[in-house]
């Protein structure tokens, strides 16, 4: 019986490419229930905010598997990101992007280039959650938690164990957010000691970046959280050869989605010219997650004989290698041509099934710390009085708790009072630390704020500050 699978055409150049890919899947004997799901800009210019209805959530969640083109998001407030919100709602965990260089026959300055990231796909920035706070200052919350940092973690081990690979990077910026991505380092180490035959390695994610991008040949599997991860796909695709060659994969404990890295590109739409190489690498790999890798191996041979022999789409064609410059549907007759062939130069795609490991089982439950709440920093809205530090203090000690006495304010996470100095620029958004030495009731947060309130001072957000077995919770201001 023939695998069920979702597809979505997309938009832009989408349905080009998706056209092209499955008639090479189909030529090449995949086993395969095709469903169509609408998702994209028509559903949200329908009136469906989040782009994608209910029949398609139900086909997607039904079949588990989904072959996504690129869609477009419309510009303007209003509208959430749909590729976002799928890999999310459906707890996509795990982007896997292969960046494996095809030289000669597509041109880069790293012939040996051979590597796969491995970014979080659920959490950090991409949370999505921002906020407005005053006439100058908006945020975005990072969050990271422990255990989609150990599943994305283990993930990342199990894939290089699985697929013979020698060594893990993780990149992070936790000599900056030391809680956050100082978690996630954490987490690396810890399980990567349960990983004994791999090499390990951290590396500051602005010099590892840097070295993606002029040595790659050092890299194997390269672990990341999502911000940065997305960053340093697009970089490693391109350094590669381009970022319409690149597909990835989207693992989850229930499904899976497989998507070209590349936008719709609407420029080009409709001139029958676009690569469908990313979104059939991406096939590809789905094939190898449905246990059909004999099929994905025959198109990936003929892919590579197609780019070997110089048949090229416009986006690759160079004056030393392209023999024939074909649009879409051209290429996907020069791979179909050549099913069943092999390679001469370029390494043969793997034979079998070779799939992606399976999702982990959720973290390991941990005992709760100790909890003890100390203190709240509390963020005011203030512009007066020429935004003088010393101002704000003395409008506020008068209202403080002697058992939650204020130690600190800051502007945009800087040390201004006590004894900061007049070089410092500040906003009209303050954060103003108050802290005792001994843990405290959240009544008497309460209370404080009630006085801040009666005191006619506008407070916009409080975060309270606890001790977890002893540890503090919080991070020192900038200066402290």
């Amino acid at each position: 019986m023939s695998r069920a699978v979702t597809y979505t055409k997309g938009d832009g150049i989408g349905p080009e490419i998706m056209r092209a890919t499955l008639r090479v899947l189909g030529a090449a004997g995949a086993d395969i229930a095709w469903e169509e799901a609408q998702v994209g800009e028509a559903v949200y210019r329908a009136g469906i905010s989040s782009g994608i209805g209910a029949e398609a959530w139900e086909s997607i969640r039904r079949t588990k598997v989904l072959l996504k083109a690129p869609i477009t998001t419309p510009q303007g407030g209003g509208v959430k990101s749909l590729n976002v919100t799928m890999r999310k709602t459906l707890g996509l965990f795990a982007n896997v992007r292969p960046c494996m260089a095809l030289a000669p026959y597509v041109p880069t300055k790293h012939p040996g280039m051979d590597l796969v990231i491995v970014r979080e796909n659920e959490e950090d920035l991409y949370a999505g959650i921002e906020h407005r706070q005053t006439d100058e200052v908006v945020q975005c919350l990072k969050l990271i938690s422990r255990p989609g940092s150990e599943r994305l973690l283990r993930y990342a081990f199990e894939y290089a164990r699985s697929k013979g690979r020698r060594r893990v990077t993780c990149l992070t910026k936790d000599n900056i957010m030391k809680m956050t991505d100082g978690l996630f380092h954490r987490l690396f180490d810890e399980i990567g000691a349960e990983y004994p035959e791999l090499e390990k390695e951290h590396l500051i994610v602005d010099i590892g970046t840097a070295r993606v991008a002029s040595a790659p040949e050092r890299f194997d599997v390269i672990v990341l959280p999502n911000l940065y991860g997305d960053i340093l796909s697009d970089v490693a695709a391109e350094v590669a050869g381009s970022v319409g060659m690149a597909g990835s994969a989207n693992i989850g404990e229930q499904g899976a989605m497989f998507e070209a890295i590349h936008g719709s590109a609407p420029d080009i739409a409709g001139k029958g010219i676009a690569n469908p190489s990313g979104l059939l690498t991406a096939a590809t790999m789905l094939l190898r997650h449905i246990g059909q890798g004999e099929v994905a191996g025959r198109i990936q041979d003929a892919w590579l004989c197609a780019l070997e022999d110089g048949i090229h789409t416009g986006d690759i064609a160079t004056t030393q290698h392209t023999l024939q410059r074909v649009g879409t549907e051209g290429f996907a007759d020069a791979i179909i041509a050549r099913l069943g062939k092999t390679p001469r130069r370029l390494v043969r795609a793997p034979q079998g099934e070779a799939r992606l490991p399976p999702a982990p089982a959720r973290a390991t439950p941990r005992p709760r710390a100790r909890k003890e709440l100390i203190g709240v920093d509390v963020f005011f809205h203030w512009d007066e009085q020429g935004r003088s530090p010393d101002a704000l203090a003395a409008r506020l000690q008068p209202l403080a708790d002697p058992k939650l006495p204020m130690q600190m304010i800051t502007n945009r996470g800087v040390k201004v009072w006590p004894e900061g100095i007049p070089e410092t620029f500040c906003t009209d958004h303050w954060r103003v630390r108050f802290q005792g030495s001994e843990p405290i009731a959240s009544a008497q947060i309460v209370d404080l704020l009630r006085r801040l309130a009666e005191a006619g001072l506008d407070f916009i957000k409080t975060e309270h500050l606890y001790l977890f077995d002893g540890k503090p919770g919080f991070s020192l201001g900038q200066g402290q």
